[in-house]
């Protein structure tokens, strides 16, 4: 019987380039090597991606994991019905497509909540069609969140030697910088210790970001560092934890990369995308932590303008589905 976990890929929103990058991946051999993966999506639009991208491919249709085949040059489709390749608006905002999209997500959600599954691997999706489609989420983090009854996620970038956290993410900038307290800081620095740990680092070094120009320079140039992110890094390391900060944000990311610190706690949305992008755009991967279930993910969107001509890259698919199957091979609880 196979040791490689059974992972369950969502194809993202079948008008961007999630069904493409998914069937791109499961046909290669680093894929196949390391997971057993089943694609949640629809048929119809998982062979029009084959048919767009030059592939061939054994489609296999099944209602649940246990009918897969699991054999190099299968695609094994858990179909749902959703949407059908000739209704789709390929590389337009779609509400239908935000709609089967969801569907997609609940579903892998299931699986992996009753184990049927080891893990979930998601492909990009769109927020505006989810808004057409009156999905009450903006984004996978909050989707899983809340319909697995999370309370505490946080998102984790695995990039190279480097892993990044955020402190907040899909708010303004405006309001990012508001939420940037003291007590948050803290609580962002414990479940970033916690999660390094659960991963594998006995004795983690984390590193974290300044927010204003030079970190502030002692106020100089804004406060935050002097009344919220300074202390909340003292009182870490009262506690035990080795954590250094702030640093400034245009030095934290390169000195984690030559091996200073095992992570960076990032405080907002772009802090940290970029600085990750910027290292290897391609195999940037999105970990969620304090999931019941194991949930990895590219981390760029469905490029809707290209999507449907079979030229966009599978690579950062192929290194979240190797991810997902490296914690859950290694049995990595991350709630």
């Amino acid at each position: 019987m196979s040791t490689k976990p059974i992972l369950a890929i969502t194809m993202g929103d079948p008008c961007g380039i999630g069904p493409e990058i998914t069937v791109k991946s499961i046909l290669t051999e680093e894929v196949f090597n390391v997971s057993r993966s089943i694609v949640i999506g629809d048929v119809s639009v998982i062979e029009d991606a084959l048919r767009f991208s030059g592939l061939t491919a054994n489609v296999n249709q099944i209602t649940h994991p246990r009918e897969a085949l699991f054999q190099f040059g299968t695609i094994d489709v858990l179909d749902l019905g959703l949407i059908h390749a000739s209704q789709l608006r390929i590389g337009q905002v779609q509400a239908e497509s935000g709609a089967a999209a969801y569907g997609y997500i609940k579903k892998a959600i299931e699986l992996g909540m009753t184990g049927s599954v080891d893990g979930v691997v998601t492909a990009p999706i769109n927020k505006e069609s989810l808004k057409a489609a009156g999905i009450p989420y903006i984004g996978h983090t909050e989707m899983f969140a809340d319909l697995t009854g999370a309370k505490e996620e946080m998102t984790m970038f695995s990039i190279l030697n480097v892993k990044i956290f955020f402190l907040t993410r899909h708010v303004s900038l405006k309001q990012a910088c508001e939420l940037i307290t003291k007590e948050r800081v803290l609580a962002g620095i414990e479940k970033s210790v916690k999660a390094l740990q659960q991963i594998g680092y006995k004795a983690p070094r984390l590193a974290v970001a300044g927010l204003n120009p030079h970190a502030g320079e002692h106020g100089l140039f804004g406060t935050e560092e002097v009344e919220s992110i300074a202390p909340a890094v003292a009182e870490a390391q009262q506690r035990g934890f080795d954590v250094t900060g702030p640093i400034p944000a245009d030095s934290v990311f390169h000195m984690a990369r030559i091996g200073r610190f095992d992570a960076v706690l990032s405080l907002y949305h772009d802090q940290g995308h970029i600085a990750a992008k910027v290292m290897d755009f391609e195999r940037t991967v999105s970990v969620t932590l304090g999931l019941p279930i194991l949930r990895t993910s590219v981390d760029h969107g469905t490029a809707f303008d290209i999507a449907g001509r079979g030229i966009a890259s599978p690579i950062s698919m192929i290194e979240a589905i190797k991810v997902g199957a490296e914690y859950a091979r290694n049995g990595v609880k991350l709630a």
